[in-house]
Parts: C-alpha cells; sequence; structure tokens
C-alpha cells in the first residue's frame, strides 16, 4: 500500500475514533425522579385500556387497577391532528393513569377529512359518552366530577383550551385545570387545517392555566401557546404561566424541544381499525394520500403522528411536561404541589441534572 494511502486511512481512523470517545464521554440525560410531580411513585400498577364507539365521537377510557380504586378525579386528554389512536401518547398516559387518575381520550376526527370547525364539538361529544359509560355501567371506576382537568398537544392544545371557555354550552364539566401543549393552529393558511380557538376571555378566574411552547418547534411555534395566555384575560395573573422547554445538547442524547417532545409511543394503545404504523392497508394508504394533498395545499402541514413519534422518554417529560401536568392538577385537586406548576419557582423551573451534575437548561416561565 502507498504511503499516501495508509496516511489517509490512518488519519480517517483516528478521527473517527476521536469522535467516537467524545461521543461516549458525553453525560448522560437524567432519570426520571424516585418520587414527586413527574416522578416513578404510582399509587396503581396497572392501566385498564377500552375503546368505545365509531367515527369520530368515539373515545378511549383508561382507567387505573392493581389496585382498582372506587372512584378518581378525570383527566381529558386531547391529542394531536391525526393522532387518532393513544399510540403516541402511550407513555404520558400510563404516568397520567397509574398516579391515580380515569383518563377520557376523544379521538374527535372520523379522518383526516373531518372539518376542524367540528373538532371541539366532536371531542366534547365523546366526553359526555365516556362520562355516561363510567357512571352508568358496573365495573368501572366511578369520575369526581369536581376533580377534572384537561390537557392536550398540538391541535388538541387548542381544542383544551376550548373546552375551558366553553364547557356549559358543550355540556362537559368544568375544569379546575387546563395545560395547552405546542397548541396550533389558528393560523395555518388553509381553512381546511386552521382551527379556530375560542373566546377564551370567559375562562373562571380560578383556573389554573399553562401554555407551553418549544424552543424548536418549527410547526406549531409559539403562536397560539402566547394567544392562549395572553386571551384568557380573566383568569388571575397568578393562577397561569406561559412556559417555554428549552433544548440542552450538553450530553448524549441530547434533550430537543422540538413538535415531538410530548410523543413517547405504547404499541399496546394502536387503534386496530386504523392499522399499525407499517401498515399498507386501504385505510393507511388513504390516509397517507390525503396528508400528501394537504401538504400540496399547505406548506404547514400538520405532522403525521403515527409515522413521526418514535422516541424516547427523557427529562423534557420528567421534568417537564409530566411534572407541569401533574403539579398543576395536584394544586387543582388537593392544594399541594403548586410551586411544581405555577409562579417561575426553582420546583418549576428546574430540568434535573445531567450525569456529570451540570443541571439541564431550565424552563423560561412567564408569569
Amino acid at each position: 500500500m502507498r504511503p499516501i494511502i495508509l496516511l489517509i486511512i490512518l488519519v480517517a481512523v483516528a478521527v473517527f475514533a476521536s469522535r467516537t470517545s467524545r461521543a461516549q464521554d458525553k453525560p448522560n440525560p437524567p432519570t426520571q425522579p424516585a418520587s414527586g410531580p413527574g416522578g416513578a411513585e404510582y399509587k396503581h400498577k396497572l392501566v385498564i385500556a377500552n375503546m368505545v364507539g365509531s367515527g369520530p365521537t368515539r373515545y378511549w377510557i383508561f382507567e387505573p387497577a392493581d389496585p382498582k380504586p372506587d372512584h378518581a378525579p378525570l383527566v381529558i386528554f386531547n391529542h394531536g391532528w391525526s393522532a387518532m389512536e393513544p399510540k403516541p401518547y402511550g407513555a404520558w398516559i400510563d404516568h397520567i393513569v397509574k398516579r391515580g387518575n380515569i383518563l377520557v381520550y376523544p379521538v374527535y376526527q372520523g379522518s383526516l377529512r373531518t372539518p376542524t370547525d367540528d373538532f371541539t364539538p366532536n371531542a366534547a361529544a365523546g366526553i359526555r359518552q365516556a362520562i355516561q359509560r363510567l357512571q352508568g355501567e358496573v365495573g368501572h371506576v366511578k369520575p369526581d366530577l369536581d376533580k377534572v382537568t384537561v390537557v392536550g398537544h398540538s391541535m388538541g392544545g387548542v381544542i383544551s383550551a376550548n373546552l375551558a371557555a366553553q364547557w356549559q354550552q358543550l355540556g362537559v364539566p368544568q375544569p379546575k385545570a387546563v395545560m395547552c401543549v405546542q397548541p396550533g393552529k389558528t393560523w395555518a393558511l388553509s381553512d381546511k387545517v386552521a382551527v379556530k380557538l375560542a373566546d377564551l376571555s370567559v375562562i373562571d378566574k380560578n383556573t389554573l392555566l399553562l401554555a407551553v411552547a418549544g424552543d424548536r418547534d418549527r410547526l406549531a411555534k409559539d403562536i397560539d401557546a402566547k394567544r392562549i395566555f395572553k386571551e384568557s384575560t380573566h383568569v388571575l395573573p397568578q393562577n397561569k404561566n406561559y412556559i417555554v422547554l428549552v433544548s440542552d445538547d450538553h450530553g448524549q442524547p441530547a434533550l430537543t424541544a422540538n413538535h415531538f417532545a410530548p410523543c413517547a409511543p405504547n404499541s399496546r394503545y394502536a387503534d386496530p381499525s386504523i392499522g399499525s404504523s407499517t401498515s399498507t392497508g386501504p385505510l393507511r394508504e388513504r390516509l397517507r394520500e390525503r396528508m400528501q394533498e394537504r401538504q400540496a395545499e399547505n406548506d404547514d402541514e400538520p405532522p403525521d403522528y403515527t409515522t413521526e413519534t418514535a422516541r424516547a422518554i427523557d427529562a423534557l417529560d420528567f421534568y417537564g411536561t409530566w411534572k407541569l401536568f401533574d403539579g398543576l392538577s395536584d394544586a387543582a385537586f388537593s392544594g399541594v404541589n403548586r410551586e411544581f406548576a405555577l409562579g417561575n419557582t426553582p420546583q418549576q423551573r428546574f430540568m434535573g441534572k445531567w450525569s456529570d451534575r451540570m443541571p439541564v437548561k431550565e424552563l423560561q416561565v412567564a408569569p
């Protein structure tokens, strides 16, 4: 082998080895805390999941078990556009339910052709039906309708804000707390994609409210999170915050606060009528075809949650969305752990530490 070729090979090997070594030397991200909001201390070991109904008003019910309680608070979880099965949010759903809550997941879309004006009414219809089933059928955990919270991601964030504003007209329970994560899009170019935001000035002053954005969210951005925070004018200032999840590349794997940060799939919660993410069945093909059609109509296309959400649980969950919603619910139901959700406190902003003890970049909080 010629000396010059051998030299090039040796240099390339050295560079590769150096890069690999640096990657291996990077600190690991924080693990889940043992207890507290976002923590791994659970009241229940099992989650019982059932899908009920058909079409855009169908819904999923998730109930805690082992041990099974007689009654529990009710969490309404509103998904992002096209996430018509709970699979993309499975880890977060399990966390919420194992803490001792019933969770209702209204599907609100019969297909990608469902008009956006129907989303909030469809979600409300699914919620009403789910509550009726929980109250009327033997064997269910009974919902405590004095303890209701609402959380939503992306399109579901806007729907969650609408439910808080229009709960009386829609015939659903009044939520004590609402968390809108990376909500959008009221501002999409096509009216086939854009969803309307209700008059949020009527939200009760005592409602606890969080509007959350991600610093690397290129899809929903921060536009609707800011709208929800600013337009909920009747909510007492001490009862709401605007929060930004902050990315941190200090360690490996990096913590990236993009639009999919709240997603961590659980295949147990796939809807068999839709098919798996690798399905080539007729419905899956129609979904893909419609996605392509809408992409041509609008460059700001909502994501396909069935194919783009394979990510691990990380500190953005434990110390971010999970902690915030746990603290918000605890404050609303029991008057505890408020400092983990509201007030721009150290507990609220804290995001854990890398394995080298370097603190993860804190949440940014606007009072």
